[in-house]
């Protein structure tokens, strides 16, 4: 008999819910002309990234859909 390798822990995978950022969706998903939804104001490409982004990315994604929220509206957010 050969020798096995040594089984590796499985890599970690994220994933659409994190305990520490939240996900922004507020369940209104409409694309304005810029492709910025008007629900949670993220980018279309932002929406597609959440899923394998890690926290940080996370963070700066929410941090730039605020910015667009306060633009849209100021004095709200």
């Amino acid at each position: 008999m050969t020798p096995t390798a040594p089984a590796r822990p499985p890599k970690p995978l994220y994933s659409n819910v994190s305990p520490a950022v939240a996900s922004p969706c507020i369940s209104l998903c409409r694309l304005d002309e810029e492709k910025v939804c008007k629900g949670c104001f993220r980018h279309v490409e932002d929406i597609r990234e959440w899923r394998s982004a890690d926290d940080e990315r996370r963070r700066v994604i929410c941090r730039q859909a605020l910015e667009r929220k306060r633009a849209a509206a100021p004095g709200m957010g």
